[in-house]
């Protein structure tokens, strides 16, 4: 059974930084790219970023890009989000997520109906 457990969510003033983790168990992630999305209240859940666990190739949306940074290690099976200058408007609960690449580009990693295993969240929350 795989399992994401997400971690490193918290309460920071705007201009802040953090970096949240993501441990992944329960299978190879080989041949899976990772992602982060958020969901803030009363919207859609959206990708943030994505790498894949083989070649640590990277993909950002552009909403974020130049604010924050994925990265994987793959001796300790965990993702990482490190988000910089954080404004109030990034509160949101965060997820990160596996899915298969199976020949997918980065355009189909950015749709979460293409993922096939969620973490249960942490929620970040700017103060301004």
């Amino acid at each position: 059974q795989v399992f994401l457990v997400e971690s490193g969510g918290g309460l920071v003033q705007a201009g802040g930084s953090l970096r949240l983790s993501c441990a992944a168990s329960g299978r190879s992630f080989s041949s899976y790219a990772m992602g982060w999305f958020r969901q803030a209240p009363g919207k859609e859940r959206e990708f943030l970023a994505g790498i894949s666990w083989r070649t640590s190739g990277t993909n950002y949306a552009d909403s974020v890009k130049g604010r924050i940074t994925i990265s994987r290690d793959t001796a300790k099976n965990t993702m990482y989000l490190q988000m910089n200058s954080l404004r109030p408007e990034d509160t949101a609960v965060y997820y990160c997520a596996a899915a298969q690449v199976a020949g997918r580009s980065w355009y189909d990693l950015r749709n979460k109906a293409n993922y096939d295993y969620w973490g249960q969240g942490t929620q970040v929350t700017v103060s301004s």
